[in-house]
């Protein structure tokens, strides 16, 4: 098959596109003739090195966590899906290929309503902000969450969900523009953090009557943490789920003390298997149903939001703009062609 390769650590023009050997589908996997996969960060930083694929190194490194596409094969234990079904799932890498092998149970079936592209652009960013919201942050309706990166693909899947889950949403972004697009989406408000003075813990509380918010959602790290406490409400939960702000800062315990709160960190990628198809299915069983093109009856409906889909030529492309961070929402690469 064909793949785009890491043929070094290091800019986007290491990625290239190659020739690698065919994945092998165990018993209870599917083959699938991936149509499209989905840019994230974790991409970026495992091109530069930073973040190497779980498990023994393999002999061509593909980038890609998210795939889409149609089951062209079985295993004999496998009899979730047929051959000729449409479906999507996570990858611990390898996305960025003609083919995939994926256990059947992490499969899921593609919604009718969705493309290749827009399935694509689901499994990292809505996987990762389901589980942080409802399994770690155990986010109940009529709450309020803050979602740091609002605008990037995990932020604005955190966005829907919240909204879905019946909890006002706010956010922060570094752009106006983006702040108004999460605004347009639903959210309560955002603050743009590239102006001038930009204050979010004062801003939530503000709109909370001096409460705060019960969960913040943090895709940033360490350079936000003090203010993230000063945010939270009394017995407030914060996930922490990037550090691209940084990994070290300074905690006040006594902050967390009286405020009783609750800080975790989460990551999907280096999960076990199980852990990954529970939480597959638990977002199938769940949300799944609730993906649909965006309606103003039902505004809590959820549907992808991406920002750009290009040819799996223009990989690196894709890298240069989710690096400068020029993306709302997903970067997906058409696979093939």
């Amino acid at each position: 098959m064909r793949a785009i390769v890491l043929t070094a650590h290091g800019g986007p023009e290491v990625l290239r596109i190659s020739r690698a050997p065919d994945p092998i589908a165990g018993p209870e996997d599917v083959l699938v003739e991936v149509r499209a996969a989905s840019v994230n960060r974790a991409d970026l930083a495992q091109r530069q090195g930073h973040y190497p694929q779980p498990g023994p190194a393999p002999a061509h490194e593909i980038p890609g966590l998210d795939f889409a596409g149609t089951v062209c094969a079985v295993g004999p234990r496998a009899l979730r899906h047929r051959v000729g079904d449409r479906v999507f799932g996570l990858l611990a890498g390898g996305g960025y290929a003609e083919k995939v092998a994926v256990h059947e149970r992490m499969a899921m079936p593609t919604p009718p309503a969705l493309s290749d592209e827009q399935a694509a652009a689901l499994p990292e960013a809505y996987l990762t902000a389901f589980d942080a919201l409802f399994a770690q942050a155990g986010l109940r309706p009529g709450e309020a969450v803050l979602v740091h990166a609002i605008g990037s693909g995990v932020g604005t899947a955190a966005l829907q969900l919240g909204r879905w889950a019946g909890a006002t949403v706010y956010g922060t972004a570094r752009s106006a523009d983006k702040c108004r697009r999460a605004e347009a989406m639903g959210a309560a408000f955002a603050v743009d953090m590239a102006a001038p003075g930009a204050d979010f813990a004062a801003a939530v509380s503000a709109a909370n009557a001096g409460r705060g918010v019960d969960v913040v959602l943090d895709l940033v790290g360490a350079g936000y943490l003090a203010r993230n406490l000063a945010a939270l409400a009394p017995r407030g939960r914060m996930v922490t789920l990037a550090t691209v702000g940084g990994r070290h800062a300074e905690l006040d315990l006594g902050v967390v003390m009286a405020k009783r709160v609750r800080l975790t960190g989460s990551g999907l990628r280096g999960r076990g298997i199980e852990e990954k198809i529970a939480l597959s299915q638990a977002f199938e069983r769940q949300a799944l149903p609730a993906f649909g093109p965006p309606d103003g009856a039902v505004p809590a409906r959820l549907w992808p939001v991406v920002d750009r889909v290009l040819p799996w030529t223009e990989a690196a492309e894709a890298h240069r703009v989710l690096e400068a961070g020029e993306a709302f929402g997903k970067v997906v690469l058409r696979v093939g062609g």
